[in-house]
C-alpha cells in the first residue's frame, strides 16, 4: 500500500456560523428545574412532530420516497397561495422554537434545536429572495424529475397503481403552476441565464410521444404483478394511457411552447447571481446556506486559488511518476486522446465501475466500525437528460427499506468518461461516499426524522470528497493514472471555489470560467461546459464540496495530533457520521468532544 501524504493547512480563519452549537450552556450550571426541563422537552418534541407532519403533507412525493405512504396519490401544490402559506407556517414554527428555553434541553436536543432553527431561518431567507420563481435549471426541475416517478414509488398492489395514475393526472396542474411561477420570474427579473438553456428542448421533447405506450411513464404498466386480477390490469392500463395521453403529453407540449415562445427569449444575458435583484446579498446568503459558515466570497476565492496551487504540485509529481516527458497540458492532451483510457462500450464502463466498487466493499471494515445494512445498485443516467447531466449522481434509498440506493453513471459520450476517473467517482457517489453516509444516517433511529432524512450539502458533499481520498489508505488507486484521476477530481472541486465566486460575485464571464477549469484540470471539454453551466444555474452549491472536505481533514489532523497512538480512524469516522449530516460547527463540536473523551479516558 502506497500512502501519499499531503500537507494541509487548517482552516483556522473560518469563523463559526451563528449556531450556538459549541453549547455555551454545557459548562454552565443549569438553573432549570426538572419539571421545567420536562415541560420544555415535551413542547420541543411536539414541535418536531408538527414540523415533520407539515413537511410530509407539503412534499408528498418526498414522503413516499422516505417511506411515509399516507400521501402516495398526491403531488405538491406550488400555487402562490400555498407557497405563502408554507412560508407563514414555517415562521410560526420558528416563533414556537425560539420561545422555548434551549438551555433546558438535553445536549442532543440542543443540537436538533440549532439545526431546526437554521433550516427554518434558511427557508425564510429563500422565500424573501423569491427563489421559488427559479423552478428549473438546465439539468433539474419538475419536468426532468417526473419521468423517474416510475422508480420512486411502490408498485405492487392495485392501490399502488391507482396512486401512480393519480399522480400522472396531476402533472398538468403541476406544469401550469410552474409556468405561473416562471412568468412571475420574468416580470421581476428572476430568470435563468439564457446560455444554460441552449439544450432545453431534449428533456421536454423526449416525453412528447404520439402513443402513450411509448412513454417512459407507461413502463410500469407493461408487466404488472401476477397477483392482480385481469380486469384490474385492463382497467389500470387504460387509465394510465388516458392519463399519459390526456394530461402528461399535453403538459409537456404546453411547457415546450412556453419555454420556446416566452421563457427562453426572456432569459437574461448575464450569468452571475449578482445580476439578480439583490444579487450580491443573495449570493452571500447562498454561501452561508451551502457552507454553514460565515465566509466571504473573497476568502473562498483565495482559498480556491491556494488549493489549486497545492493540487497542481501533486499532479505534476504523479505525471513524473508515469515517466511522461511533457508538461501538464501535454499530459492532459495525451489522456484525452489515447484510446486506452476510454471504454469502447457503455457495458465496459459499467463493468469497470462495478469492479472498483466491489473491491472497495471488501476494504470498508478497515475504515469503519459501522456499515449500513442497506445495499446500493448501479444505473445509467436516463438518456433524455444525459447530454446535459453531470458525470454521475446518487439517489438515496427509500426510508422504509423497500428500495436500495442507486449510483447513476452517465454513459453518454464515452469519450468524455475516462476510465482513470472511475475509482474516485465511484468512491464519491457510492462507498465510502454518499451511499455509506446517507444509508447510515437513515438507520440512526435514535435521531428525530427531521435529522435522519435531511442533508446539509457541505456535510454530505464534503464527506463524499473526503471519501475519495480514503481509497489511498486501503490500497486503491493502484497505478499513477488512477491516482491522477483522483487528483483531477480534487482539482475540479478546488476550481469550483474560484469559478463559482468568480461567476457570481466578481463578474467572470462563462468563457473565463471555462478557460480556468480547462487549464487546471483534465476534464473533457464536454464535461467542462456542462459543469460551468451547472454552476451558473445553481449558484453557491458547488462551494460545499471543498469547504466540507477541508474541514473534515482539518478535524482529523487535529484528532491525530492530540491523540497520537490513541487515534483510531474507525472511531473517528464513527464520530463524524454518528450524528447524521450536520452543519460544520456541530461537526467541529462533536470532534472536540470525542478528543476530550479519549484524553479523559487516558487519564
Amino acid at each position: 500500500m502506497i500512502y501519499r501524504a499531503v500537507m494541509l493547512a487548517p482552516l483556522v480563519w473560518i469563523p463559526l456560523v451563528s449556531l450556538v452549537v459549541a453549547d455555551e450552556g454545557r459548562a454552565a450550571a443549569s438553573t432549570t428545574s426538572a419539571d421545567d426541563a420536562q415541560r420544555v422537552t415535551t413542547q420541543f418534541q411536539e414541535l418536531l412532530h408538527d414540523c415533520w407532519e407539515f413537511l410530509m403533507q407539503e412534499s408528498p412525493l418526498w414522503a413516499t420516497q422516505i417511506g411515509d405512504h399516507r400521501y402516495n396519490d398526491r403531488l405538491r401544490s406550488q400555487t402562490f397561495e400555498n407557497i405563502d402559506l408554507s412560508a407563514t407556517k414555517r415562521q410560526e414554527f420558528l416563533k414556537r422554537l425560539q420561545a422555548l428555553d434551549r438551555e433546558a434541553l438535553a445536549t442532543t436536543d440542543r443540537v436538533t434545536y440549532d439545526i431546526l432553527r437554521l433550516k427554518l431561518q434558511n427557508a425564510a431567507a429563500e422565500h424573501d429572495f423569491q427563489t421559488y420563481l427559479l423552478t428549473i435549471s438546465n439539468r433539474s426541475g419538475f419536468h426532468i424529475g417526473f419521468p423517474e416517478l416510475r422508480r420512486q414509488v411502490p408498485l405492487k398492489t392495485v392501490r399502488d397503481y391507482e396512486n401512480y395514475i393519480s399522480r400522472l393526472r396531476q402533472f398538468q396542474r403541476v406544469t401550469r403552476e410552474n409556468i405561473a411561477l416562471m412568468r412571475r420570474g420574468m416580470e421581476t427579473g428572476i430568470v435563468l441565464p439564457s446560455v444554460v438553456l441552449a439544450e432545453y428542448r431534449q428533456p421536454i421533447e423526449s416525453h412528447i410521444v404520439a402513443d402513450a405506450q411509448d412513454s417512459l411513464l407507461y413502463e410500469p404498466l407493461r408487466e404488472l404483478p401476477a397477483s392482480l386480477a385481469a380486469a384490474d390490469i385492463d382497467r389500470l392500463r387504460t387509465a394510465a394511457e388516458d392519463a399519459i395521453g390526456g394530461q402528461v403529453v399535453p403538459a409537456y407540449r404546453e411547457f415546450l411552447k412556453f419555454m420556446q415562445d416566452e421563457y427562453v427569449p426572456a432569459c437574461r444575458e448575464t450569468v452571475g447571481a449578482a445580476a439578480l435583484p439583490r444579487g450580491r446579498e443573495y449570493y452571500r446568503y447562498l454561501i452561508r446556506k451551502f457552507t454553514t459558515l460565515n465566509l466571504t466570497p473573497q476568502q473562498i476565492h483565495q482559498l480556491g486559488k491556494s488549493e489549486v496551487r497545492r493540487i497542481q504540485q501533486e499532479m505534476d509529481a504523479v505525471i513524473r511518476e508515469t515517466g511522461f516527458a511533457g508538461d501538464f497540458s501535454e499530459f492532459v492532451e495525451f489522456l484525452r486522446s489515447d484510446p486506452k483510457f476510454y471504454a469502447a462500450t457503455k457495458e465496459e464502463l459499467l463493468q469497470q465501475v462495478a469492479l472498483k466498487l466491489k473491491t472497495m466493499d471488501g476494504l470498508l471494515p478497515q475504515l469503519f466500525e459501522r456499515l449500513p445494512r442497506m445495499s446500493y445498485g448501479i444505473r445509467e443516467v436516463p438518456a433524455y437528460v444525459a447530454p446535459v447531466s453531470t458525470t454521475a449522481y446518487y439517489q438515496p434509498p427509500a426510508g422504509d427499506g423497500t428500495r436500495a440506493g442507486f449510483y447513476f453513471v452517465n454513459t453518454y459520450d464515452l469519450k468524455s468518461r475516462p476510465i482513470y476517473n472511475i475509482e474516485a467517482l465511484s468512491l464519491h457517489e457510492a462507498v465510502p461516499g454518499h451511499h455509506l453516509q446517507i444509508a447510515l444516517q437513515q438507520e440512526l433511529t435514535d435521531l428525530p426524522k427531521v435529522r435522519r432524512f435531511t442533508q446539509f450539502t457541505v456535510f454530505s458533499e464534503g464527506w463524499a470528497l473526503y471519501a475519495e481520498r480514503l481509497g489511498l489508505e486501503v490500497g486503491m488507486y493502484s497505478d499513477p493514472y488512477q491516482n491522477f484521476g483522483r487528483l483531477n477530481y480534487e482539482m475540479w472541486r478546488a476550481c469550483r471555489l474560484v469559478v463559482d465566486t468568480g461567476i457570481h460575485y466578481f463578474g467572470w464571464t462563462r468563457q473565463q470560467a471555462i478557460d480556468f477549469l480547462t487549464a487546471h484540470s483534465a476534464l473533457a471539454a464536454h464535461n467542462v461546459r456542462a459543469e460551468i453551466d451547472r454552476y451558473i444555474s445553481w449558484p453557491g452549491q458547488a462551494l460545499a464540496y471543498k469547504i466540507g472536505e477541508l474541514k473534515i481533514r482539518e478535524l482529523r489532523k487535529l484528532a491525530t495530533e492530540k491523540l497520537g497512538s490513541r487515534f483510531d480512524v474507525r472511531r473517528f469516522h464513527d464520530v463524524v457520521l454518528g450524528s447524521g449530516a450536520v452543519p460544520l460547527p456541530v461537526l467541529e463540536a462533536n470532534v472536540h468532544d470525542y478528543i476530550e473523551e479519549v484524553l479523559h479516558d487516558k487519564e
